[in-house]
């Protein structure tokens, strides 16, 4: 798969380093060129300054020619903004987004968009293990 990531902190470049050894094409798009070094040594992507909610960026990066697009930068407002232009404007298949407030998920939802929580995922996961016993 031909996959943009906008956002390389801890998140986006692991997610980056996954993909690109499972042999997909990786391009990492962040508005700060300090970001990638988180990228591993081994990363054989392609890592790009440019701000994911442009559409020039976008196009820099390949969007017209991606098959998903992942919004996972520090800021839910961007990560809204990047995923309705990669869905919207650009139409990439899949298009998935971090939403660090859980109350705008339902927002999220009403724009069609495909939003992850890790604070909902997270409370699930200590509920659940708290339940163990």
């Amino acid at each position: 798969m031909n996959i943009i990531i906008v956002g390389c902190g801890r998140v986006g470049a692991q997610l980056a380093a996954l993909l690109d050894a499972e042999g997909h094409k990786v391009t990492m798009l962040d508005i700060s060129a300090n970001s990638f070094r988180r990228l591993p040594s081994t990363f054989g992507g392609t890592a790009m300054v440019g701000d994911g909610t442009d559409e020039s960026a976008l196009r820099k990066a390949g969007i017209e020619k991606a098959d998903a697009l992942v919004a996972v930068t520090q800021g839910d407002n961007r990560n809204i903004m990047s995923a309705q232009v990669a869905k919207h404007i650009f139409n990439v298949p899949k298009v998935l987004c971090r939403i660090y407030d859980p109350l705008r998920k339902d927002i999220y939802d009403t724009l069609g968009l495909e939003a992850i929580s890790p604070t909902t995922v997270l409370a699930q996961l200590l509920k659940a293990r708290l339940e163990v016993q």
